[in-house]
């Protein structure tokens, strides 16, 4: 059995600070924008939806309009059941060939939304592209894990999550760009060419990353340990379950935003200009992150940015009602976003510390809990929506408390360390 070390030991057989780099074929830059374009797909997948959600409920004849949020929900469910499966194979087969897999059954499966003529259909082949997905979830992580450690691994997953954040800002305008001058199914072809682009760059320039020794065979039973250590490193669950909690808030808002600000705040066609705003903050915000977080470390931004989401969620909450209007909802929801921004990379960074040798194992199950428990908490926070943003402030408080409390419980009560400063022997934490 993997045996995990201590939060002060050095892994024996890990490479030594100094060799673990950029991939060799690919320069810096390169690489972070590729892992970042890999993720998009996914929020691709997502964001170029939402405008696009009433005119499916229109034409495939739905008679709940709360329905048309099962096109972003059972995807996104889909996408974190499916996690389980692409860390382990890419453990053992290596990351660039799994990802390969995945991004062409992407092509395929978006292929399959397109041609969908009822809205089961429709759902059936929204499950199987989450399906496929699953592994943008899982793989950059393990990938970037492989290449980087520390607070300069959650540098770089900053810089990713920042050129990441460009997509949600531009996609809900591309949906609402093809709705001008064709059908709500050509939006997947747009999909569909974005997943063909990536694959392409993805076989020509990634080389493989996972370090020979640590090639792990295929087992379910060694799976099924990694998820015990996984769920019992008390370092590592308090910050998994967190990035659970944050990701159903932020899912919550994005499942109802186009009811919530197209139709109850009456933004109409103004919408795919507001949420790509609202999401510019986000990848300002993760740009920040990349500055800062090798300086005062990835403890110490993420804890100060949670006690300020829970201020900031009170707030919302107070403001909340049937009197709110779009621009008392709007800023206090984006300062929201901004603050999450500084809590996805830091806590998916500094949960996945302890696994170093079986990186894609341990990204696969904390992928599959931060993905379905957040894809399940946001189709209830978007199925509770009642026209007020009451349902939504009401959940951002809630998850943010019960977030507080899932860090302390893995600091032991201490938040604000720093475990690994710069120029001290990297540690396993």
């Amino acid at each position: 059995m993997t045996k995990f070390m201590s939060a002060t030991q050095i892994l024996p057989n890990d490479p030594p600070p100094q060799a673990r780099k950029t991939p060799t074929h690919m320069g810096p830059r390169e690489f972070v924008t590729l892992m970042a374009f890999i993720q998009a797909l996914q929020a691709l997948s997502v964001d170029s939806m939402l405008p696009a959600l009433g005119r499916i409920a229109q034409d495939l004849h739905l008679a709940d309009p709360n329905h048309r949020q099962l096109v972003v929900g059972i995807f996104l469910l889909c996408g974190g059941l499916g996690c389980l499966v692409p860390g382990t194979l890419a453990d053992r087969y290596g990351r660039r060939p799994v990802l390969m897999v995945c991004l062409g059954l992407y092509v395929a499966f978006t292929t399959l939304c397109a041609v969908a003529t009822s809205f089961p259909m429709l759902l059936v082949a929204r499950a199987l592209l989450g399906l496929a997905c699953a592994g943008f979830n899982v793989l950059p992580a393990a990938i970037i894990r492989d290449s980087f450690e520390g607070d300069r691994m959650a540098r770089t997953q900053s810089l990713v999550s920042m050129i990441f954040m460009i997509v949600p800002m531009i996609a809900p305008s591309v949906g609402q760009a093809v709705l001008l001058a064709a059908s709500w199914r050509w939006i997947f072809g747009v999909m569909g060419l974005m997943g063909a682009l990536v694959m392409g760059w993805t076989w020509w320039r990634l080389p493989e990353t996972l370090h020979p020794d640590y090639r792990q065979s295929v087992d379910v039973s060694r799976l099924s340990r990694t998820m015990v250590e996984v769920m019992t490193c008390r370092a590592a669950v308090g910050y998994v379950v967190s990035l659970a909690l944050v990701t159903g808030a932020m899912l919550g808002y994005i499942n109802s935003a186009e009811q919530l600000v197209a139709e109850h705040f009456k933004a109409g066609a103004h919408f795919p200009l507001i949420f790509a705003g609202m999401a510019m903050t986000m990848a300002g915000t993760a740009f920040v992150n990349s500055r800062i977080v090798e300086k005062l470390g990835a403890r110490r931004v993420s804890h100060g940015a949670m006690l300020a989401y829970i201020v900031a969620s009170c707030a919302q909450w107070a403001m909340s009602g049937p009197g709110e209007s779009l621009w008392q909802f709007v800023p206090i929801m984006t300062l929201n976003m901004c603050l999450s921004g500084f809590l996805g990379a830091n806590f998916a960074s500094i949960a996945l510390q302890p696994f170093a040798r079986v990186a894609g194992a341990a990204a696969s199950i904390q992928a599959f809990i931060r993905v379905v428990g957040g894809a399940g908490l946001g189709i209830i926070i978007g199925n509770a929506f009642d026209n007020s943003a009451r349902p939504l402030a009401t959940a951002q408080v809630l998850c943010g408390v019960l977030t507080l409390l899932a860090l302390l419980y893995s600091e032991k009560g201490r938040l604000f360390r720093r475990l690994n400063p710069p120029g001290r022997p990297r540690q396993v934490i």
